[in-house]
């Protein structure tokens, strides 16, 4: 169980994506990685291991054999929650302070109301030289979304529809705590309020993750999805020895939750700009580039439906799965999942010959399966992908609900594919070791 309370401290200290990249960093460089920066000149030696950040709120990390292939394993930072907007305060009848706030991803509204919120994120300070950015949490109770009581919306039970502009406003105070919200936000970041030149500034549920169920089977906390399989892969890939062949890689990007368009997301190009980097400082040839893209392999890890204890229904009848019956493989005819027979293949061998559990997940066949990270980062570098992710209930839930044993499976899974290897012969031929 050590794992599973590992991985809520770092849910709890990461509200935010930031915070999230922030601590794996820490992480990263307390295991010995060296922080590089786009913006200057890379030296990478073979043996050594390195990670990169781009708007503070992806990552990349890599740990250098040789130029022969990668191996990658992605997953995200963010989850959906509201954002505060830029003139942050509203006033009710003068008697009551709101935040303005508008969504951010696709939530379950109703599981946000009436709970303690606080507010955490980036802000952006004046200095003597010009600005920098700073990570702040006010990290207290100061806020809620307030339910309308039944006796004032008697249909609510029956289906309501809620209006994100009128219902889901936080309370922020009285009408004492007018112009407040950005005093509060400079008292967090140390600095007078006319210091803040602008800020990314997100809600989050004040809500400890625990361990539930009669023997301890399951953990309840927010942002399992996908914070459970960022940090599954980042104690894979520090785990893992340092590669004798190939590049060992974790990928860990922003806006997955929002569709990956953005210059830190899954469909940009920072995954590709890395890798030329990498190449270019192995002195690899171009010839040498492609070789290695034809030996590579990406997991794309993002959690996936398990079967609803109230609504086995909404599943597949065979293709579903379960609370701590190991790693989901994900599968669409649609390509909505990368996975295919060739990936599938390689990575069943890779936990059958460790005793690793796995299970298939496909949705229902008249039931559209949301996109990941894999499809979406393919059409910037085509490798090799397959889909994988950890059972979970209540997806997009202010708290989500996933397998305690499942943890120690998919850090286990992730750790034996960095140890991998694979050679390409012709097309549809591969010799794994």
């Amino acid at each position: 169980m050590s794992n599973v309370n590992e991985l809520l401290t770092f849910i709890e200290k990461s509200p935010t994506a930031f915070h999230a990249v922030e601590n794996i960093c820490r992480e990263l460089e307390a295991a010995g990685r060296t922080r590089l920066s786009e913006g200057e000149e890379w030296m990478l030696e073979p043996g050594r291991g390195y990670f990169v950040t781009r708007n503070m709120s992806s990552v990349i990390a890599f740990d250098i054999g040789d130029a022969s292939s990668l191996r990658v394993i992605a997953a995200h930072s963010d989850s959906p929650t509201f954002k505060i907007k830029e003139n942050a305060e509203l006033s009710v009848r003068g008697k009551y302070t709101q935040l303005n706030v508008e969504k951010y991803g696709g939530m379950l509204y109703s599981t946000w109301f009436d709970r303690p919120l606080s507010v955490a994120g980036r802000v952006l300070v004046r200095t003597e030289k010009g600005m920098e950015a700073r990570l702040i949490d006010v990290d207290r109770d100061v806020l809620v979304i307030p339910n309308v009581a039944i006796h004032m919306n008697r249909e609510v039970n029956d289906g309501f529809k809620y209006n994100a502009q009128t219902d889901l406003m936080p309370l922020f105070g009285d009408e004492t705590s007018k112009d407040g919200f950005k005093k509060l936000v400079a008292e967090t970041a140390g600095v007078p309020e006319d210091d803040i030149l602008g800020s990314d500034l997100f809600l989050y549920p004040r809500v400890k993750g625990t361990v539930i169920g009669n023997s301890g089977e399951y953990i309840l906390s927010p942002r399992l999805d996908d914070l459970e399989c960022a940090w599954s892969g980042l104690s894979a890939f520090i785990a893992a020895r340092k590669p004798a062949r190939g590049v060992n890689m974790l990928c860990v990007f922003d806006n997955e939750e929002v569709g990956s368009g953005t210059k830190q997301g899954a469909d940009s190009t920072f995954l590709r700009d890395v890798i030329k980097r990498i190449f270019i400082a192995l002195g690899a040839k171009k010839e040498d580039v492609y070789r290695a893209l034809a030996a590579s392999f990406m997991l794309s890890a993002d959690n996936a439906h398990a079967v609803h204890p109230n609504h086995p229904e909404k599943t597949d009848a065979e293709n579903c799965v379960f609370m701590n019956a190991g790693i989901v493989i994900k599968f669409n005819a649609n390509q909505r999942y990368t996975t295919d027979g060739v990936s599938a293949a390689f990575f069943h061998k890779l936990l059958k010959d460790r005793g690793i559990p796995f299970q298939h997940f496909a949705n229902r066949s008249d039931v559209a399966g949301g996109g990941t990270l894999g499809n979406i980062s393919g059409s910037h570098v085509s490798i090799n992908t397959l889909d994988i992710g950890l059972a979970q209930l209540a997806m997009h839930s202010c708290c989500e609900t996933a397998g305690a044993k499942d943890v120690a499976s998919m850090v286990d899974g992730m750790t034996a594919f960095y140890s991998s290897n694979v050679e390409v012969g012709r097309d549809g031929e591969f010799f794994l070791s």
